[in-house]
């Protein structure tokens, strides 16, 4: 049996951005939840989830020995911070958008 919890419960994110592409880290607080954010966040499921925000691929990079994932984004910053009308054209609001997913977790997981 699993239950639905927000991400922020079981891991933090830093943003980052160059031009039109933006990135979001996010790190698993216990290494022990890392293979379910490895196998729940998938390039796939970032970009599905923010279908009107991400124009381009999304690609994820593993760092397994430090139990985080990189997901970099291609065309989702409305064109970069030059050109973007957003309030946050910097991307920097990427890391609460992402943290804000729902993950599965066992039912029988510490809360």
């Amino acid at each position: 049996m699993t239950r639905r919890i927000k991400l922020h419960e079981i891991a933090h994110a830093r943003a980052g951005d160059k031009g039109n592409t933006s990135n979001v880290s996010v790190w698993a607080y216990d290494p022990g939840d890392y293979p379910l954010l490895k196998e729940q966040l998938t390039p796939e499921r970032i970009k599905a989830a923010y279908p009107a925000l991400i124009q381009g691929s999304v690609t994820r990079y593993a760092l397994d020995h430090l139990h985080g994932l990189n997901f970099v984004m291609h065309d989702a910053l409305e064109g970069g911070v030059n050109t973007s009308l957003g309030l946050d054209s910097h991307g920097k609001s990427w890391s609460f958008l992402v943290l804000d997913l729902d993950v599965e977790v066992p039912d029988n997981r510490p809360a």
